[in-house]
């Protein structure tokens, strides 16, 4: 890993009583693509505004470069943003658009529009260069934005949920200009999401928060596969979380008394003790359908509530004699040979690999 750009050390920001970043500790490193994702209020925004300057860290100190920077106006910073609302003049042209930091740098005429023009034609839209703002597409404003932005050739690009406001398709193309941009390019990217699609397809790592603070950080693959806590578990979506007690220890793993039943789940951890309450979860995509009993090392009998299509995959929703919910995901040519209807009864089965424990404190 390369030398970190871009440290925030206990960095803390408050409005008035109201705490929205708590003693916040993290580093950025040189040409990664680091998303920062969670729920509204989370301190998310609030975060990436305090890189760009736009807000003061109430405690704590953000470095660049090793210098501090929490008083640094954001002109006098290398870090644009790019906005959810994409922030156009459109009372300018494409091309002017594009100029504008470089107009506001002191840059002569014939250079700024060499590199505006260099920047529209690396995003395949040098064509537009003398279209008004208001005659493009949703997707070719957002180049717009994002040419707007990396002609000023930043160390560090800032973007605050760029995407949102696109449909679906120029969702996934956008993303794919994104990813090859900052390959390409090597700057670093701080993408701000609530989209756990777009942070995971695009990001080498990811940064979850929650009230304020992280929870976790680690590259998609981890967070996916192995939350840390119930809040990380719930929040990236199609899990199975049970709760309950300890029934058993062994060299192999632990043996948890839920509601549904008892489960075995493999430890990577010594910090479990007979009678503890504990936490564990299982990935919608590592359970398994059979129409009878399949004596499996986890297995349990549950109804079918109802399914989700999305494209090729399903999801299910189903519930045991408890009332525990519990969601199942595969390809739909994988779910037709059980011919289900809502109410059906079908087992459900894990291995205690595919189990895994969240944090004992």
């Amino acid at each position: 890993m390369t030398k970190p750009l871009v440290v925030l050390k206990n960095v803390q920001k408050l409005f008035g009583d109201f705490v929205a970043v708590k003693a916040l500790n993290l580093e950025i490193h040189e040409g990664e693509f680091l998303a920062i994702m969670g729920p509204s209020g989370c301190g998310k925004t609030t975060t990436l505004r305090m890189l760009a300057g736009l807000e003061e860290p109430s405690t704590g100190e953000i470095y660049m470069n090793d210098q501090v920077m929490n008083k640094v106006k954001p002109h006098e910073r290398d870090t644009p943003l790019v906005w959810q609302s994409l922030a156009l003049f459109p009372f300018l042209t494409v091309i002017e658009n594009v100029e504008f930091g470089l107009k506001m740098r002191g840059i002569n005429k014939s250079e700024r529009k060499r590199r505006a023009l260099e920047w529209l034609e690396k995003l395949d839209i040098i064509e537009f260069a003398d279209r008004d703002i208001s005659t493009l597409s949703g997707g070719q404003k957002q180049r717009v934005a994002l040419a707007r932005s990396l002609v000023l050739e930043p160390k560090i690009l800032l973007l605050d949920e760029p995407l949102s406001a696109l449909d679906a398709h120029l969702v996934i193309r956008m993303q794919a200009v994104l990813v090859q941009l900052q390959r390409e390019l090597g700057i670093t990217f701080v993408y701000v999401t609530h989209s756990q699609s777009e942070a995971f397809a695009m990001a080498d790592r990811v940064v979850i928060m929650g009230n304020g603070e992280i929870s976790q950080v680690g590259t998609p693959k981890d967070i996916y596969r192995s939350p840390q806590n119930k809040f990380v578990a719930e929040f990236v979506g199609r899990n199975n979380i049970l709760s309950g007690t300890v029934f058993d220890l062994t060299n192999f793993g632990a043996h948890i008394k839920t509601v549904s039943g008892t489960f075995s789940v493999s430890l990577k951890t010594d910090k479990l003790l007979k009678g503890q309450e504990a936490s564990f979860v299982i990935s919608a995509d590592l359970v398994h359908l059979s129409g009878s009993n399949p004596e499996a090392e986890n297995s349990v009998h549950c109804k079918l509530i109802s399914e989700e299509f999305v494209g090729s995959m399903v999801t299910l929703f189903l519930e045991d004699k408890s009332d525990q919910e519990f969601k199942v995901q595969m390809q739909e040519r994988e779910l037709s040979k059980f011919d289900l209807k809502p109410g059906s009864d079908i087992w459900l089965s894990w291995s205690a690999q595919s189990a895994h424990l969240l944090n004992v404190n």
